[in-house]
């Protein structure tokens, strides 16, 4: 007998548990990323993000969104990219704090943002009708992304991956089952 995996395709919705600091909107978000594998099949040094479309679809970003009341930070960054990306893996140490205007409200948001090393894609996942997702590399990626501060982030993770000495000695993973996250 194999082993069923249960995946909530529901996102959450609303805004009455959400975190704000200092009258901001408390957003997180991940980026998602693996290494290539090449021709042989084995891993390479060439890293692969994950980018997907806007709900409207006008523009590309990493999966990000409201951070809760009821999770971590790092629960709120694997949530939003299983609903948005249709990904699990294993949250890493966050790449930075970032306060922007969003467009759309004309208000202030604090966004924050983490590395994602992808164990899974799934096939089926919330926003899978309203979201495209991509594969490219960290170039396609930074000319692609929409918004300023996540391209920052996306800088700190490729600055991160490509000099290993100065990664924190004590990388906090976080590694989530779906069953948690509905």
């Amino acid at each position: 007998m194999g082993v069923e995996k249960m995946v909530c395709l529901v996102s959450r919705t609303g805004r009455q548990f959400q975190r704000y600091n200092k009258g901001r909107r408390q957003v997180v978000g991940c980026i998602p990323y693996r290494f290539k594998l090449s021709s042989d099949g084995k891993i390479s040094d060439e890293v692969e993000v994950l980018v997907i479309s806007s709900q409207k679809g006008h523009a590309m970003m990493f999966p990000k969104g409201g951070w809760e009341l009821d999770e971590s930070v790092e629960e709120a960054a694997s949530r939003e990219s299983l609903e948005e990306a249709g990904v699990l893996g294993n949250v890493e140490h966050q790449l930075g704090k970032w306060d922007f205007l969003s467009k759309s409200r004309g208000t202030y948001y604090e966004g924050l943002m983490f590395p994602m090393l992808v164990t899974e894609q799934l096939e089926l996942w919330p926003e899978q009708h309203a979201r495209q997702r991509i594969w490219m590399n960290v170039v396609e990626a930074r000319e692609a992304c929409r918004d300023w501060w996540m391209k920052e982030a996306l800088d700190v993770l490729v600055a991160r991956l490509s000099s290993p000495m100065i990664q924190p000695k004590e990388e906090k993973t976080l590694s989530i089952s779906i069953e948690t996250m509905c």
